[in-house]
């Protein structure tokens, strides 16, 4: 209500209609000295250089409207600057490299660690950088999920990521068991798109001592909602199990705070949110009262205290905190290309993000709100503080949702499609403005109406 009033406002004095462009130009005019307006930091497309757009629609010459950081950050200013950089160095000083001249890559994580940890609320000893999404999360199953006796389940939201649900079956076929019978998926009650906290919590409690680890993503990726870390780790802790979080949707996006809510670990990509490239290097968390507590690990020589690395002794020594789980050299390329953009958050905080992304999403869901109905709802939750800065629009048909995805795209908006019938658009308040979003909002009526048309 106070994000409505606070757009309503704007938009009543200048006599406009919320949707009108003079309202977003003038918003974006309220906050342009805010220093989370960070857009002239990126770089983004232009209309020409993307597929599909049409130049009746989308002149080449101008930039497209960006709206899908939730799948790909846009690339920083300086990434290929600080890129070129080390390649620089590799052609001039060879393996020397590794020790020599600026940032030398031997410690070169070191350049990007204390950065990542502030944005996910932990300390820098409990962070490290390294591996991707998926290896990481595998790499805290192997530490927390030690299935014994009755305690062995596993429980997820139903409708994970495929990527994490691989992992949770995986995991259970390495130990001997059956996934069939470990596997615990969490359902939203019938008729409903998302989880309710008091259902995970109870279902967390009906499992009991029979319950080995929990794992949801932070954000969920389909619908967009922000679940109540906290509330569900305590649950988790209760009854003696371990709380694991993928915060791919999360990092970057919301105020995590992984040291304060006592999780046991976490991970997350920084391709999305982090804006470091497809691919990039991920991010890894295990809390600070885990460290030296000798849990089973996956060893490999970065783990090993830097004094004695280079020894090569067979004898396993691994450094005191997060950085005991790497196992190899951080790929130098992409550390730095993450590190482009930690610069560009470093002029800001999560917090004063978090309430730019707020008023972004709210406007974009006002501004569609007469849309929605029987064919077109947002399956996002309502409550700001349950989600991210993505809202979900879901059609009741799928074919219609992928018509109107490519007259977007037809007319330069860059937002994703996820099978059947799910079109998600994240503003992202790094360099997203309410100008990108009313002309999205713009474009999607005139996409609907497209793809209603008779072929």
């Amino acid at each position: 209500e106070k994000a409505r009033h606070s757009l309503k406002a704007v938009a009543q004095a200048l006599g406009k209609e919320l949707a009108a462009p003079e309202v977003a130009q003038a918003l974006d005019k309220k906050l342009s000295q805010l220093p989370s307006n960070q857009r002239t930091s990126f770089l983004v497309p232009r209309n020409g250089d993307l597929p599909g757009t049409d130049p009746a629609l989308a002149p080449g010459d101008e930039e497209c409207t960006y709206l899908v950081g939730n799948s790909l950050g846009l690339q920083p200013a300086r990434t290929k600057q600080l890129v070129i950089e080390e390649l620089d160095k590799w052609a001039h000083l060879g393996v020397n490299g590794h020790f020599t001249g600026n940032r030398p890559w031997m410690p070169i994580d070191e350049n990007v660690i204390e950065q990542s940890a502030a944005l996910v609320g932990a300390t820098k000893s409990e962070v490290a950088i390294m591996n991707s999404l998926t290896m990481n999360l595998h790499l805290l199953f192997v530490s927390f999920y030690r299935p014994d006796g009755k305690r062995k389940k596993i429980m997820y939201e139903a409708s994970a990521f495929g990527s994490d649900y691989f992992v949770f079956e995986s995991q259970a076929r390495i130990h001997g068991l059956d996934p069939k019978e470990v596997l615990l998926p969490v359902q939203a009650r019938a008729g409903e798109e998302l989880l309710r906290t008091e259902d995970v919590v109870k279902a967390i409690e009906a499992a009991g001592d029979s319950l080995a680890t929990v794992c949801f993503g932070t954000v969920q990726y389909y619908t967009g909602q922000y679940f109540d870390v906290a509330a569900i780790t305590r649950a988790t802790h209760k009854v003696g199990a371990t709380a694991l979080w993928d915060c791919a949707h999360a990092a970057g996006n919301v105020d995590l705070k992984l040291h304060d809510w006592e999780v046991d670990g976490a991970c997350w990509c920084n391709y999305k949110y982090l804006n470091s490239g497809p691919g990039a290097i991920g991010g890894f968390f295990v809390h600070s009262k885990h460290h030296g507590k000798g849990l089973p690990l996956m060893a490999g020589w970065w783990g090993q205290k830097q004094a004695t690395r280079f020894n090569m002794e067979h004898n396993w020594d691994p450094e005191a905190d997060a950085g005991a789980w790497r196992l190899s050299n951080p790929p130098v390329l992409q550390t730095v290309a993450l590190l482009a953009s930690l610069e560009v958050f470093a002029r800001t905080s999560m917090a004063e993000l978090r309430g730019k992304s707020m008023l972004l999403t709210a406007y974009l869901e006002f501004c569609l709100s007469d849309l929605f109905g029987a064919d077109l709802s947002v399956i996002t939750p309502a409550e700001p503080a349950a989600r991210g800065c993505q809202l979900s629009l879901k059609f009741s048909e799928a074919e219609a949702c992928l018509a109107t995805f490519g007259a977007l795209e037809k007319r330069g908006i860059v937002v994703d499609h996820r099978k059947p019938n799910v079109i998600r658009v994240a503003p992202a308040p790094l360099y997203n403005s309410f100008r990108d979003v009313q002309r999205f909002c713009t474009a999607f009526r005139e996409a609907l109406n497209e793809a209603a048309e008779p072929a």
